[in-house]
């Protein structure tokens, strides 16, 4: 008589064997072939040298002199490196800044329309990044519509330089990332009891003890989920960066383009491409640490 429980396990492992084939050649697989071109030699014209090379990671933080072999640091590396990690944790804040104020209005109107105000929270996602950036530049370009209005009201005399500079790139990148912050604390804070609310305010708490003492830790998983959802593209990001930042202004993605690219250097476009994924590991290990340490302690 045939052992029902292999018999069950077999058909699990026949079921689930085309999902783990797609994981293993479509997602593990680029990234082994990543791995082994970042210990590779780059070619004259691109691509690989198939001979072992450990000169992209030495290059990802230092550099070699190239008339006196001297060592020192990556510098333009190291800066965009923290230009990128600046930034979008500049981003994660401004979009925390709005995106809970945003989520709380939300999660206080009648149920029956905070489908309404999701939806306009969504909108934007129905329209091409690349349009919605250049809807920025539009805005803040020399001759768009904030200088134009600035100028108008005799508030400056010539246009004030906003395109191209670090504050573009936080603007547009605050404008796209946005609806990642206000979902997930969305989601937190509906179900989310605002009797408690109350409760506080009987025992003579303070707006801002409320919001400290009640408010923001029942939904700081939402806010550690939203911040995630909002620095680890942010630190990829390339469109916006490109587009905004006119190509003075260098963050990891356009930086790993550069190398795959004009520079023709794969290997060490393939390192600097696991560094950023290393970074982005380390943010997730970080939320999930965090998730599961509010967990067990309200459990």
């Amino acid at each position: 008589m045939p052992d029902p429980i292999s018999s069950t396990a077999r058909t699990r492992a026949a079921l689930l064997a085309p999902a783990m084939a797609i994981l293993i050649f479509a997602a593990a697989g680029p990234l082994v072939i990543v791995l082994i071109y970042s210990f590779l030699t780059p070619g004259d014209y691109g691509g690989v040298v198939w001979d072992f090379s450990t000169d992209a990671w030495f290059g990802v933080l230092a550099e070699r002199d190239f008339f006196t072999e001297e060592l020192s640091w990556a510098d333009a590396h190291l800066t965009v490196f923290w230009r990128s990690i600046k930034l979008s944790l500049l981003t994660a804040l401004l979009s925390f800044i709005f995106g809970f104020p945003t989520a709380y209005f939300i999660a206080t109107r009648p149920r029956r329309s905070r489908d309404i105000w999701m939806l306009l929270v969504m909108i934007p996602f129905w329209t091409n990044l690349l349009i919605r950036t250049f809807a920025i530049m539009e805005l803040i370009r020399n001759e768009g519509t904030i200088n134009t209005v600035l100028i108008a009201m005799g508030l400056v005399t010539q246009p004030v330089q906003m395109l191209y500079t670090e504050f573009s790139l936080l603007l547009g990148m605050t404008y796209v990332y946005l609806p990642l912050m206000i979902l997930p604390v969305y989601a937190s804070m509906e179900r989310f009891d605002f009797k408690l609310v109350e409760a506080g305010y009987d025992l003579y708490a303070t707006r801002w003890q409320v919001l400290r003492r009640v408010i923001l830790p029942i939904v700081k998983p939402g806010i550690v989920a939203g911040s995630i959802l909002v620095f680890v593209p942010c630190l990829g990001a390339y469109v916006t960066p490109r587009v905004l930042g006119g190509g003075k202004q260098l963050m990891l993605g356009n930086l790993i383009e550069l190398q795959f690219g004009q520079l023709r250097n794969w290997p060490l476009g393939a390192a600097l491409s696991l560094t950023l994924l290393v970074i982005v590991m380390v943010a997730l290990i970080f939320y999930v640490r965090t998730v599961g340490t509010e967990e067990r302690s309200h459990g």
